[in-house]
C-alpha cells in the first residue's frame, strides 16, 4: 500500500485519468473528491462489499437444480 500526505487542495493522479483531490479535512475525517473516466466505478467500501455479497446472494438463488434435470437420450432412475 501507498500511503501520501496531502494538504488541502492537493491532488493525487492515478494511472493518467483518476484525479483525487483532497476537499477538506474536518478532524479525524478527510473529505476527497475523485474524477475519473465514466466507466470506472467507485464505491465506499462498506456499499462495495455489500453488492457483492448480494451479488452472490442472488447468483445462488437463481442457480436450478440440475439434479432433476432429465438428460436427452437418458432416463431417470
Amino acid at each position: 500500500m501507498l500511503i501520501l500526505s496531502r494538504k488541502t487542495g492537493e491532488k493525487i493522479i492515478i494511472n493518467g485519468d483518476i484525479e483525487i483531490t483532497i476537499a477538506e479535512l474536518r478532524g479525524s475525517e478527510v473529505r476527497i473528491g475523485i474524477s475519473a473516466p465514466k466507466n470506472v466505478s467507485i464505491y465506499r467500501e462498506e456499499v462495495y462489499r455489500k453488492v457483492q455479497q448480494e451479488n452472490v446472494k442472488a447468483m445462488v438463488e437463481k442457480t436450478p437444480d440440475l439434479t432433476k434435470v432429465e438428460l436427452k437420450g437418458k432416463k431417470k432412475k
